[in-house]
């Protein structure tokens, strides 16, 4: 069994720009995600994550995800969990996250 402990570059509050954040909601896959996430504050492994694409694929929109600023990835035995950056979204962008969510399918 293989632990992951490596960790990933994930940019700073002050450096999240609304133009990549958007970019990265604007794709129906990322937007998937950000919504299983909202629903798990704890976090979800990219494994548990059904939306009918590759795991690659899965593991490109997450990437996106985390250099935009949407998302924290952290190392978890041999996942790798995703959380919702809520707190820094809602601080940098108030009302942005909860419009999306919001938003219909």
């Amino acid at each position: 069994m293989r632990v992951m402990t490596t960790m990933l570059a994930h940019p700073e509050r002050g450096e999240i720009r609304i133009a990549a954040v958007l970019q990265a909601l604007a794709d129906p896959v990322r937007l998937e995600i950000v919504r299983a996430l909202a629903r798990c504050e704890d976090g979800i492994s990219c494994g548990l994550l059904d939306l009918g694409i590759t795991a690659s694929t899965l593991t490109h929109h997450v990437r996106t995800l985390r250099e935009a600023g949407v998302v924290w990835v952290r190392p978890q035995g041999t996942s790798r969990i995703s959380t919702l950056r809520r707190d820094d979204l809602d601080a940098l962008f108030p009302g942005l996250l909860d419009g999306v969510l919001a938003a219909r399918r």
